[in-house]
């Protein structure tokens, strides 16, 4: 006997219009502050980090979709009938995205993505690296990627580094060492590498379930899309407080990772960022189908 496959949910009207009105308005509030300084010609070395480095507009985040396996209906006269990857769905007007086609020419890009967060996924959290891949990034250098004073000046946040084990195990942060720190750390890392490597503990692993988020597209529901920023966000907080920076002129207290006291307060709040990733990246893997 042959079994029908179950039928995609459906959403009324009603209710995928109120669903995508209060994404906006949430995306809308998370985007005001970098929108604002943008039209003013300003720039701000923590907030506007998840704008310059992944290179995503605001827009990006602003357009809601429903995720794959949900029809919208009586959307046929909705602007989104002209969006790419949205197909006809089974009702009448109904629209859904088009999941098949998205994958049938994004295949590699879905199938890369579901790759790295399956195998981070599936790696122990590392906690022992203490943020100090920012200070490898101005180790030994006179010049700096931020216009932000050193809390400590360039020789203490030389001493510093010099004293500590480096652990870092993400490339796209390893890609930024000066080269005077590169051969401290413990593993040399490439690009080819990084799905051997990424562990669920890493801040920039779980920044960058923002980035994955974004490139499965429509497949992601808005809402994760929205939460995945918003922990980008968080810990791009805690990443830049505890950078070597003084960044006390931006309203952001340090957390002296150069103490046992800073120590325990990132790992302490490393784990809490650990755990809203594991649910997100689960989430990611499911979509992408890993």
């Amino acid at each position: 006997m042959t079994i029908a496959p179950p039928e995609a949910p459906v959403l009324a009207r009603a209710v995928w219009r109120e669903r995508e009105a209060v994404h906006k308005e949430r995306a809308r509030a998370l985007t005001a502050a970098h929108r604002a300084r943008a039209a003013r010609h300003e720039t701000h070395p923590v907030e506007d980090f998840l704008f310059t480095y992944y290179s995503y507009k605001p827009a990006v985040l602003h357009r809601w979709h429903p995720g794959e396996g949900v029809e919208l209906s009586d959307a046929a006269a909705d602007a989104r009938a002209a969006w790419r990857w949205y197909r006809p769905g089974g009702g009448a007007g109904a629209l859904a995205v088009d999941g098949e086609g998205f994958r049938a020419e994004r295949g590699a890009l879905v199938g890369n993505v579901a790759r790295i967060l399956r195998a981070t996924a599936g790696r122990a959290p590392g906690f022992g690296c203490f943020g100090l891949h920012e200070w490898a990034m101005v180790y030994r250098q006179p010049e700096h990627r931020h216009p932000v004073p050193l809390r400590l000046g360039q020789d203490a946040t030389d001493a510093v580094v010099e004293e500590h084990d480096l652990r870092c195990t993400h490339f796209d942060a390893f890609r930024f060492f000066t080269p005077e720190a590169v051969p401290r750390n413990r593993e040399m890392l490439t690009r080819e590498g990084q799905p051997e490597l990424e562990q669920p503990g890493c801040l920039h692993a779980g920044m960058d379930l923002y980035k994955w988020a974004v490139k499965l597209g429509p497949l992601v529901p808005g809402e994760v899309l929205l939460d995945a920023f918003e922990l980008a966000r968080d810990i791009r907080v805690l990443d830049m407080r505890a950078s070597p920076y003084d960044l006390a002129d931006w309203g952001y207290d340090a957390v002296p990772i150069e103490t046992a006291e800073g120590k325990a307060a990132y790992v302490r709040a490393q784990r809490g960022f650990a755990e809203r990733g594991h649910v997100l990246r689960a989430g990611l893997v499911e979509i992408a189908g890993g």
